[in-house]
């Protein structure tokens, strides 16, 4: 099964939270990982964001980020094509999405992917309206 993962989701892989348990397995059932280039500024900042609360520790940080770019290495990484910002633009038009959000779930669809995990609720509506099946986690 091809997925995809959003950065909403993908970021549970790295620190423990409500969901991580479910991702972990979507992981493990997948037989490929497409994750949008996004993915990774989108999941540093989160990272660092969570440095300067404290909720996470330096060494924390550089375990998450070292976890991060092993899975990038290892994933499909969905670029932002001229044909993934033109659907990009479709969704944002026909769903009320952020535009990063967009850009996700259209890639998700240019790649063919059998499932797009998101934590965010108007992301997996724009994936159901577009056809994609989807899992809110």
């Amino acid at each position: 099964m091809k997925v995809v993962l959003d950065s909403s989701s993908l970021a549970k892989r790295y620190v423990q939270e409500a969901g991580s348990d479910e991702v972990e397995g979507i992981l493990q059932s997948a037989s490929e990982l497409g994750l949008c280039i996004l993915c990774l500024p989108e999941i540093v900042s989160a990272l660092n964001r969570l440095c300067r609360e404290r909720s996470l520790t330096a060494t924390e940080y550089r375990q998450a980020k070292e976890a991060l770019a092993s899975d990038m290495g290892e994933a499909t990484i969905l670029q932002l094509t001229p044909a993934a910002v033109a659907r990009a633009v479709e969704l944002l038009e026909a769903n009320p999405l952020r535009a990063l959000d967009s850009l996700h779930v259209a890639c998700a669809l240019e790649w063919g992917a059998d499932l797009f995990v998101s934590s965010d609720r108007r992301q997996c509506a724009a994936a159901t309206n577009a056809g994609l099946p989807n899992r809110f986690i």
